[in-house]
């Protein structure tokens, strides 16, 4: 699990089967003292995260599988949305 930080969403007309229907966010995920981890990643999400959100991510394959399919090339989906001024005071 990882925490990271919504920068936008991404659409897309041609994609795999088990994409189809689902919401894919663009993620900012973050090291532990808050500074970015790479370049942004696809999310999965079923939980309604926005732009700037803070989301809980999981690279855990078997929830993605369990969420859109045995088959999905997937790899990231949103587990949790943390409470924004909770999140904000630990940030500070």
């Amino acid at each position: 699990m990882q925490l990271g930080h919504v920068v936008g969403t991404a659409t897309s007309t041609v994609k795999d089967p088990t994409f189809q229907g689902e919401r894919l966010l663009v993620v900012q995920l973050e090291t532990a003292v808050g500074g970015p981890d790479g370049e942004p990643v696809l999310v999965f999400d079923r939980l309604g995260a926005g732009r700037g959100d803070l989301v809980m991510c999981t690279n855990d394959g078997r929830i993605l599988q369990e969420m859109i399919g045995m088959n999905t090339p997937g790899r990231w989906s949103v587990l949790a949305v943390p409470d924004r001024r909770r999140a904000h005071v630990d940030r500070e």
